[in-house]
């Protein structure tokens, strides 16, 4: 999936280009071979809008060592310092919207989730990410990994753009899985043709390390030459591989013009030479969008989940149905998340069993805002997907994530007629309440609070409604930044309390309801004491079974 983000603004680099697999070239700002020389610790930037060099602003926070690539009409790789990413890490730990303890790069652009697996008693994910600047770009595969899925080690780019190949423009998402002890990856190659279209076509390449450090991309790429040709299809791209009694199968994103968005599937016995087997699943535009980025097929008990991201819904979509014969029928439909931020999520299952899912979680502030900060793009915390007897895709954040929890404070039994403000704070927390709606209207917590109200974002459950929202309307006092309030059904059932599990991390917050709803949003106060939460009750009266509030603890050096 690609979207276009803000104009760019600095940032700070030393070149490095690969001349073939495996080999390394230093370039000059031009793209042409330097013999060595590079700028390191020589404030140069690359203003992106303009598409030259020149000396970076004395007011740029970025590293001195930071990849610089050159841009000749075609895309030249860039490799980071290893010590880059943390030296990264401190210089933008101050900002208040960046979160603490949600994934993100050092700096930069990222989108989608990509390669997840876990490897070698290591989980790793692999990110879109723009090494060059905070907008969508060039893209690259960043890496990080974790022994706990909850603190993550950056390693050096994984997959750069190769000039004169099928990628040179882009190396674009895909997935990761385990050939009989290879990791391979199937992704997107992206290639701009001279009449201004692009390529999108599936290429492979493979690693064996610990670490999954080295990758070679398959020498005869791409896999697969065109889309079926009988198709006039909107979009051949992002991929989702599985083995299924000794063949392996992938879906590819596309749609089919006139129709909807749709999956097509391909098999192979090697993972290398590929025949089209028809359509996995096919939508009506209509409903379900016209291109469906991302697609996710997999089983889940005794069902199987079909989760895809739709053009130009925006949003991501899960089905869950019969799987059979390489075809996929869907029985129920929903989106995963309502928060408004949530997109091109991928999941993998672990070595303990667990279907876990990341998802991106977009900006919602302006390009002014972007540029200026140097970053854009967090990961959604990992979602642990469990099957539902009513047909629904169940999501909880996984149980590491506990780990963090500081000081914690907690009510019980607190009857609600009027709000009530909390004897916590914090930009960083995790809420956990149990709450019986009664003869309220509306009931809900509020967080990111200033003492006067002024600022805060509201998780509210009404009653009439029978949804669950967060309302942004006073999330912030800046007006650049998007406010309103996103809405998801939850039907409470005969005696079921309200129970709210909510993620405050700074720019970010997540919200899961009595397991089967999400909604992830994105706010940025403006002032420095919109850290309150509130317990409210309106037009009515609730009771608090429970409410716990932990304060959470960085991931990151220098953050707290």
């Amino acid at each position: 999936m690609r979207v276009r983000g803000p104009s760019s603004s600095w940032t700070t680099c030393t070149a490095v280009a690969r001349t073939g697999a495996g080999d390394e070239a230093p370039r000059n700002a031009f793209g042409a071979a330097s013999g060595g020389l590079c700028w390191t610790g020589i404030p140069f930037g690359l203003d992106v809008r303009r598409s030259r060099w020149c000396a970076a602003p004395r007011t740029s926070t970025w590293p001195r060592a930071v990849a610089l690539a050159a841009l000749t009409g075609r895309l030249v790789s860039v490799e980071r310092n290893s010590e880059t990413p943390m030296a990264s890490r401190e210089l933008l730990a101050r900002d208040a919207h960046r979160p603490r303890y949600h994934f993100l790069p050092p700096a930069n652009w990222m989108n989608d989730p990509n390669g997840l697996i876990h490897w070698r008693g290591r989980y790793h994910l692999f990110y879109q990410h723009n090494p060059l600047a905070p907008v969508f770009g060039p893209i690259h595969w960043g890496h990080v990994l974790s022994d706990d899925l909850v603190h993550w080690r950056d390693l050096p780019i994984a997959l750069s753009p190769t000039p004169g190949s099928e990628d040179e423009s882009g190396v674009w998402s895909g997935c990761a899985v385990d050939a009989d002890g290879t990791a391979t990856v199937l992704y997107t190659a992206m290639r701009k043709r001279a009449d201004g279209s692009r390529s999108e076509l599936p290429c492979l390449a493979t690693s064996s390390d610990d670490d999954l450090r080295a990758w070679r991309k398959y020498p005869a790429n791409p896999v697969i030459a065109a889309p079926p040709p009988d198709l006039d299809v909107l979009g051949f791209r992002d991929h989702s591989v599985w083995n299924e009694d000794g063949t392996w199968y992938q879906a590819i994103g596309s749609g089919i013009r006139g129709s909807g968005g749709a999956v097509l599937v391909y098999g192979s016995p090697d993972l290398r030479h590929w025949d089209y087997a028809g359509p996995l699943c096919i939508g009506e535009s209509a409903q379900t969008g016209e291109m469906w980025e991302c697609p996710d097929l997999f089983q889940l008990g005794d069902r199987h989940v079909l989760i895809v991201s739709p053009i130009p819904l925006g949003r991501t979509i899960y089905m869950t149905g019969e799987y059979r014969q390489q075809r996929f029928i869907p029985f129920y439909q929903d989106d995963v998340d309502d928060g408004g931020c949530f997109y091109a999520p991928q999941s993998f299952t672990d070595a303990h069993g667990r279907r876990i899912m990341f998802g991106w979680l977009r900006e919602g502030r302006d390009e002014a805002a972007v540029r200026a900060a140097g970053w854009a793009g967090v990961m959604s915390l990992p979602r642990l997907l469990v099957p539902r007897s009513d047909g629904r895709l169940g999501m909880q954040p996984v149980p590491e994530l506990r780990a963090l929890r500081g000081q914690q404070t907690s009510l019980r039994d607190v009857s609600l007629v009027s709000p009530r403000h909390l004897d916590v704070s914090g930009g960083a927390l995790e809420i956990m309440a149990e709450i019986v709606p009664g003869t309220a209207a509306q009931v809900g917590i509020s967080v990111r609070c200033t003492p006067d109200d002024a600022e805060q974002t509201v998780v509210v459950y009404d009653a009439m409604r029978t949804s669950l929202g967060v309302d942004r309307t006073h999330s912030s006092l800046d007006s650049a930044v998007e406010h309103g309030t996103h809405w998801a059904r939850l039907e409470l059932g005969q005696a079921e309390p309200l129970s709210l599990h909510i993620f405050v991390d700074h720019s970010v917050v997540e919200v899961f309801a009595n397991g089967r709803v999400c909604l992830a949003s994105r706010v940025y106060p403006t002032r420095s004491d919109s850290l309150g939460v509130n317990l409210f009750a309106q037009a009515g009266s609730a009771h608090a079974n429970a409410l716990d509030v932990w304060t959470m603890a960085s991931v990151w050096p220098g953050a707290d």
